[in-house]
C-alpha cells in the first residue's frame, strides 16, 4: 500500500491531536473551558478568514422565489407524468423534495416501475418493463436538485452540460455558451437556453430509462421528443398517444409567459425547460448551522463540529484530512472532476469489456486522466442527499468518509449488504478494482488530490458531525418543504400528477 505520511505530517498530526485533546478536556475551571473553546473558535475562524468564506453561496445570485408564476408552472410540470413518453414518470420521480431532492435510492428506477407513484425505497422495475434485469434502470445516482442554481460550471455527474467559459478543462473567457449532449464536445449548443439549469432540464425527457421510455416516443430524436411534448401539453399537432384527456396547461403558461399568447406561442418546450429551471432554481436551502457560525454565532456548532471543521479544511501536512482541496468555497465544490476510486455498482454506462463499467468524465473528454472521474458534489444538505457516490454505493456517511481516507482499504472492507439486494453487483468488484488501480496510478504520479489519510475513530466522527452542520433544517421538514410540493387543493392541469407515496402507502 502506498502511504504519503511525511515525518513532518506525523509531528504536526500529533501536535494537532494534543491541541484538540486540550480543547476537549472536561476538567478545569469554567474559565479554562471557555478559554479552550475560544481557542478552537479562533482556529476555525482563521480558516474561514483565509478562505474568504461567507457561509452563503447564494449571495449575489438572482434566484427566483417559488411564488413566481414561472416557478409555479415549473412545479406542476415537474410533478406531471405527461412529460414522459408513456406517461408513467415525472421529473419528481427521481427528485422529490422530501427525499433530499433525489430519490433516496442508490440507483434510480425511472420508467416502467411496478407502482409508478411509489418513490424511494421499494420502487422496483416491473418484470414486464423494457430491458428488465431485476435491478434499477438508471446507471447513476440521482443528484439533488437542492441549490442547483449555484452550479456555475457543470451539471450531471460527468459534466455533459457545461459552461464553456468557466470549466477549468476548457479555459477561455465567460460567455462562450453552454455545451450539451445535443452538440459535439466543446461546442456551444444554440438551443441550450439561459443558463445551465435550463439546459439540463432539456434532457431527462430524452433518456429512455429516465422518462422517454421505449413506447410512444421510441426511435424519436431528442428534438422530436421535445416537439411531441409541447404538442401534447399545448393540445395542438398530432403527438404520439393522442391528446390529453384533461388539459388546463394554457392558462398556467399564459400566467408565466404572457396572457395574449395562444397555445402554440406559449406552450413550447423552451418555456417548459425554462419553467422547470425556475422551480429548481427556487430550491435555495442554505440556512445551515455552518452558515450561522460563519456569520458570527459561535454557539451554532458543537465542539465536535468545530473539530471536524478544522480536519476538513486543514491539509494533511497540517494534521487535517484536506477535504477542502476539492470541496472548496461556500458551495463546497471545485466543480471539477476527480477519480476517487469510488465503488462501482449497477448497470454501468456500457464501458469496459463487460459493458458494465462507467468511465465518467472520460466519456466526454476522452482524456485518460478523466477515466473514472466524476464531478465533485456539493456538501450542502449532504445529510439528506444520500446514498452517496455517483452510483450510490454508500448508505453511511461514516463509511463514505472512510472510503475517501483510504480507497484501497475501503474496497477491501466494503460492506456489499448496505445496498438494496436488487442492485446489480455481478461485475462490481472487478469494476471497482479497475477504478482503484487507475487512482493508484494517478496517486503514484502525483496527479491525484486524494491522499491516503490516517484518522482516528473520533476524527472520523468529528468529520461526520461537521457534515451534519452543512444541512439546512428546512430540508428535513415536510412542513417547510410544502411550498415546493403541490397541495391537494391545487389545480392538477392534466390529471396526471405524481401522487407520491412511500413503499408503505404514506404520502411524501
Amino acid at each position: 500500500m502506498i502511504r504519503f505520511l511525511s515525518f513532518s505530517h506525523r509531528l504536526t498530526k500529533l501536535a494537532l491531536a494534543g491541541l484538540i485533546a486540550a480543547f476537549c478536556t472536561a476538567c478545569g475551571s469554567d474559565s479554562d473551558n471557555t478559554s479552550q473553546q475560544d481557542t478552537l473558535d479562533d482556529a476555525v475562524q482563521a480558516e474561514i478568514t483565509d478562505r474568504q468564506l461567507t457561509g452563503d453561496p447564494s449571495t449575489g445570485r438572482n434566484l427566483p422565489s417559488i411564488d413566481t408564476p414561472k416557478a409555479q408552472l415549473g412545479k406542476h410540470l415537474f410533478f406531471s407524468k405527461a412529460l414522459s413518453g408513456d406517461m408513467d414518470t415525472g421529473c419528481v420521480t427521481c427528485h422529490h423534495p422530501t427525499l433530499g431532492g433525489g430519490d433516496d435510492l442508490s440507483l434510480s428506477v425511472g420508467v416502467d416501475a411496478d407502482l409508478p407513484d411509489v418513490l424511494g425505497p421499494g420502487r422496483l422495475h416491473s418484470g414486464a418493463g423494457d430491458h428488465f434485469d431485476g435491478g434499477p434502470t438508471v446507471p447513476r445516482n440521482a443528484p439533488t436538485t437542492f441549490n442547483i442554481g449555484m452550479w456555475d460550471k457543470v451539471l450531471f455527474h460527468d459534466g455533459r452540460v457545461e459552461s464553456l467559459g468557466k470549466t477549468a478543462s476548457m479555459g477561455g473567457a465567460d460567455g462562450m455558451g453552454i455545451r450539451t449532449p445535443d452538440v459535439p464536445f466543446a461546442s456551444a449548443d444554440p438551443d441550450a437556453g439561459a443558463g445551465l439549469v435550463v439546459a439540463q432540464a432539456r434532457f431527462p425527457v430524452t433518456s429512455p430509462e429516465e422518462m422517454k421510455n421505449f413506447g410512444f416516443f421510441n426511435g424519436a430524436t431528442n428534438q422530436e421528443v421535445r416537439q411531441f411534448l409541447q404538442e401534447r401539453l399545448g393540445d395542438y399537432g398530432t403527438p404520439p398517444g393522442g391528446p390529453l384527456a384533461v388539459n388546463s396547461w394554457l392558462e398556467l403558461f399564459q400566467d408565466a409567459y404572457g396572457p395574449s399568447g395562444n397555445s402554440e406561442e406559449v406552450v413550447t418546450f423552451n418555456n417548459m425547460a425554462d419553467a422547470i429551471a425556475a422551480y429548481e432554481n427556487s430550491q435555495v436551502f442554505v440556512d445551515t448551522p455552518w452558515k450561522a457560525y460563519v456569520e458570527g454565532d459561535t454557539t451554532a456548532l458543537t465542539q465536535a463540529q468545530k473539530r471536524g471543521a478544522l480536519l476538513f479544511f486543514r491539509s494533511v501536512d497540517e494534521g487535517g484530512a484536506d477535504c477542502a482541496a476539492c470541496h472548496t468555497g461556500d458551495f463546497f465544490t471545485d466543480e471539477d472532476f476527480h477519480n476517487v476510486a469510488m465503488i462501482q455498482v449497477g448497470r454501468g454506462k456500457g464501458n469496459g469489456a463487460t459493458g458494465t463499467e462507467d468511465f465518467g468524465r472520460f466519456r466526454e473528454t476522452g482524456l485518460e486522466k478523466d477515466r473514472f472521474a466524476f464531478r465533485t458534489p456539493t456538501l450542502l444538505n449532504v445529510g439528506v442527499t444520500g446514498p452517496w457516490g455517483h452510483a450510490g454505493a454508500f448508505t453511511s456517511m461514516e463509511a463514505f468518509i472512510r472510503q475517501h481516507t483510504d480507497p484501497e482499504r475501503g474496497l477491501a472492507e466494503y460492506d456489499w449488504h448496505q445496498i438494496d439486494a436488487n442492485v446489480q453487483v455481478d461485475h462490481a468488484q472487478a469494476n471497482s478494482q479497475a477504478a482503484l488501480d487507475h487512482w493508484l496510478d494517478l496517486l503514484a504520479n502525483g496527479e491525484s488530490l486524494l491522499p491516503i489519510v490516517e484518522l482516528t475513530d473520533r476524527e472520523v466522527n468529528d468529520l461526520v458531525a461537521f457534515m451534519d452542520a452543512l444541512t439546512d433544517p428546512c430540508v428535513e421538514s415536510r412542513e417547510c418543504l410544502a411550498p415546493w410540493i403541490p397541495a391537494d387543493d391545487e389545480l392538477d392541469p392534466d390529471g396526471m400528477r405524481v401522487i407520491a407515496v412511500d413503499m408503505y402507502g404514506e404520502y411524501l
